[in-house]
């Protein structure tokens, strides 16, 4: 079937889904967006993204133009259009079509397109054996420079890691505040396991308040495991006992060596491997069906 794309209020068939050069979310990245899985015609968690995506917006003075509701129901149709039960949907809200000036209020009308598709972002022995990563030198932005909360267009800092990664010939790099903290990986939260506690770096540090992270939580509390936000720095987590990696694309993967070190025996951890497991049972129950 060929795909289909929700751009502006339409259906368009992918070769004809294009913006102007002048939009700003092409021209400076100014705009928010959101990966958001649909598991067996069950899109997980959809109003926590939407929640994330407007508030991206509302704090970057970008006014969404339609409701929650509205643009939920874009999303179904675009999966129910493209015939698709099991999808990755990415949803972009662009400033819009302006001139080559910096200026928001030449931009009269946001651009909104809403993209579902397949997606397979690691190979599955990688979520059996546990991946290796680096640390990237490319510091994660400031918080007082963009607020972490905000999803937008312009992911340089995050492209200039992950080029860092495939340098190193691994997947992922594990992104730190300019102060040398962990904050997140180019895609992904961190967590690690110590001592049979959960933990994983504070937002307000600079690290985004990932979806998925927020649902390990919730699995890791029911299951009686502590979990608690600490600031850590590169040598906590080589020393931990356990390590993952949470997003909506990689769901819940294991990270066993960082930089050829080995972290606790090198192999996923009991506890990681539980929370893959809940997480799983969670994504198909958990959502919006269509």
């Amino acid at each position: 079937m060929e795909l289909k794309i929700f751009l502006n209020g339409q259906f368009v068939k992918k070769e004809e889904a294009k913006v102007s050069v002048f939009d700003h979310g092409l021209l400076y990245g100014d705009g928010v967006f959101e990966g958001i899985r649909s598991y067996n015609r069950c899109i997980f968690r959809l109003d926590k993204h939407l929640d994330r995506l407007y508030d991206g917006a509302r704090a970057i003075g970008l006014v969404v133009p339609m409701t929650k509701e509205v643009f939920q129901q874009k999303v179904v149709e675009t999966l129910q259009v493209n015939a698709l039960d099991d999808a990755y949907v990415r949803v972009v809200v662009t400033r819009g079509e302006g001139d080559l000036g910096l200026d928001p209020r030449k931009c009269k009308s946001p651009t909104v397109f809403i993209i579902a598709d397949k997606i397979k972002l690691y190979p599955q022995e990688l979520y059996v054996n546990g991946m290796p990563i680096t640390v990237a030198k490319t510091r994660r932005n400031h918080p007082r420079a963009l607020n972490p909360g905000v999803k937008s267009l312009n992911y340089l800092n995050n492209i200039l890691a992950r080029i860092e990664a495939i340098d190193a010939g691994v997947e992922e790099a594990m992104m730190l505040s300019v102060d040398g903290y962990v904050m997140e990986c180019t895609g992904d939260n961190v967590f690690v396991v110590k001592d049979g506690e959960l933990i994983t770096p504070p937002a307000e540090m600079g690290a985004l308040k990932g979806v998925t992270l927020e649902a390990v939580i919730e699995l890791a509390e029911k299951m009686g495991i502590k979990t608690s936000y600490q600031a850590m720095i590169p040598e906590d987590v080589l020393s931990s006992d356990e390590c993952f990696l949470t997003g909506t694309a990689a769901e819940v993967i294991p990270v066993v060596e960082i930089d050829g070190k080995k972290i606790g025996s090198g192999k996923p951890g009991n506890i990681t491997l539980s929370l893959i497991e809940a997480y799983r049972e969670l994504t198909v129950k958990d959502g919006v069906s269509y």
